[in-house]
């Protein structure tokens, strides 16, 4: 079944003391027009036949009736005409005519002045309603939410409506029976909703009639792009979901076969009582079994450091570390390979407010990744350079460098680089940048074809006092 939610309006008292005051403004304006309508006509009599000066009552009447409408608009035709009739028709100051054909002439302009008052009544009401459809149209549309903006409908749609209170239900199922009048809100033959009014005013029903399926049919459109927007939403979370197990299958299946393929030969060769082996080639296969242990550790460690980076686990303890120290532990972590590194400090120490075992594992991984993709001996620079208010670190090699395309894209996990050779499991640099947007650094890859890649890291700056 599905959810119903239910918005009310209800006219506070001070809108009812507001409606007051409006109308007795309305009388106001409608004396002071004739009044001036009538002195206009006085001014003009000499000059101009009287019984053409009649119309002139329309200026009086058209304002008002565009403003008030029709209740009010119509009085004022009345009115008009009697103080046409009282100040200028003879006999003057009475409201008896003596010339019959007078009779004609006021009651030409005071179906003139009703149907001219009813048009312009009309035309300021549609024109109302059309405000009011454009502005719940532009917040639906807006916002794409529907329940966040049925309440502001619901308080239009009781002005719009002349009832005193409006209410609407979202939803196909009927709702519950009810004291006040409800209306089916019905949009390409469904049912979007419903509308419940109470106290409808004159006019009310009119109203519905031009009011109620053109609210049906936006409220129908909102519904379905809503609707539309989640079942993408959705989509999109499952294709990602689907992407990433592919990813991490396909991890297992090669990145970790390789390996355990390599120690499973190895083993079974050095288990073998017919297989006679020299030192050395014991010494090989006993190195392999490292070897591939290590990458096997390595990978398992990186799944496990994605996984808590995606759970949000990964929360920093933050210390004040200078950047030798951060540096010269990755560099004990990278191992033997690490000799290949150059590093240039300046000549002053420089402090960073981070987890340093989280930014060693960002260190780490780009010292790898930079290593990996230069060919050896081609050393690999590590540079230091302070700004302002962050410390970074440039890790440059002598790669095939990073096509513009690939710059965010290596970032991501299990993606690699389309000028590489495809090795890894694609998660080094994801776990960089995760470890290091935890602790508020920044990493990014900077690169030029065929002159290698710099991958540089952002550190926030902290005093070097703290770090003494």
């Amino acid at each position: 079944m599905n959810t119903l939610r239910h918005i009310a309006l209800v006219r506070e008292p001070t809108e009812v003391l507001s409606e007051w005051r409006r109308w007795l403004k309305g009388l106001l304006v409608s004396a002071v027009l004739i009044a001036a309508v009538t002195v206009a006509i006085w001014l003009l009599e000499p000059h101009v036949p009287v019984l053409g000066l009649g119309v002139l009552y329309l200026f009086a009447v058209l304002p008002v009736a565009v403003f008030w409408g029709l209740a009010l608009g119509v009085p004022v035709s009345v009115a008009s005409m009697l103080a046409f009739n009282f100040f200028f028709l003879p006999p003057t100051h009475t409201f008896t005519l003596a010339d019959s054909s007078n009779w004609l002439a006021l009651g030409v302009f005071l179906v003139t002045a009703v149907v001219v008052s009813d048009l312009a009544a009309r035309s300021r009401r549609r024109a109302t309603e059309s405000t009011l459809l454009a502005e719940i149209s532009a917040s639906l549309l807006e916002s794409g939410d529907v329940s966040a903006e049925l309440e502001r409908i619901a308080d239009d749609a009781a002005q719009a409506l002349h009832v005193e209170r409006a209410r609407i239900v979202v939803g196909s199922d009927a709702p519950p029976a009810e004291t006040s009048d409800r209306y089916p809100l019905l949009a390409g033959g469904r049912r979007v909703g419903t509308i419940y009014v109470e106290g409808p005013r004159q006019g009310s029903a009119a109203a519905r009639k031009r009011l109620l399926p053109a609210l049906a049919s936006l409220l129908g459109v909102a519904i379905d792009r809503e609707r539309l927007a989640q079942e993408a939403f959705e989509a999109e979370a499952l294709r990602r979901s689907d992407a990433m197990k592919t990813a991490v299958l396909r991890a297992v299946s090669h990145d970790l076969r390789t390996p355990l393929m390599a120690i499973l030969t190895s083993a079974s060769a050095l288990a073998r009582q017919d297989l006679r082996l020299s030192d050395q080639d014991e010494r090989e296969l006993v190195a392999t079994i490292l070897g591939a242990s290590e990458r096997l550790d390595r990978l398992i460690g990186n799944l496990l450091d994605l996984s808590r980076l995606e759970a949000g686990a990964a929360q920093p303890e933050p210390g004040v570390w200078t950047v030798d120290d951060l540096i010269a532990q990755a560099l004990t972590e990278t191992g033997p390979a690490g000799e290949r590194i150059e590093v240039e400090l300046p000549d002053d120490s420089l402090a960073v407010r981070v987890d340093s075992q989280q930014i060693e594992r960002v260190l780490v991984n780009l010292f790898e990744n930079a290593l990996k993709y230069s060919p050896e001996p081609e050393p690999v620079r590590v540079q230091v350079v302070q700004t302002p208010n962050r410390v970074l670190i440039r890790v440059v090699d002598r790669g095939p460098g990073v096509s513009s395309n690939d710059r965010e894209r290596i970032f991501e996990p299990f993606q690699r680089g389309s000028n590489g050779d495809g090795r890894g499991a694609g998660l080094g640099l994801a776990i960089a940048r995760g470890f290091a947007e935890a602790n508020g650094a920044d990493v990014w890859a900077e690169s030029r074809p065929g002159q290698g890649a710099t991958f540089v890291v952002a550190l926030p700056m902290a005093p070097m006092e703290a770090a003494e």
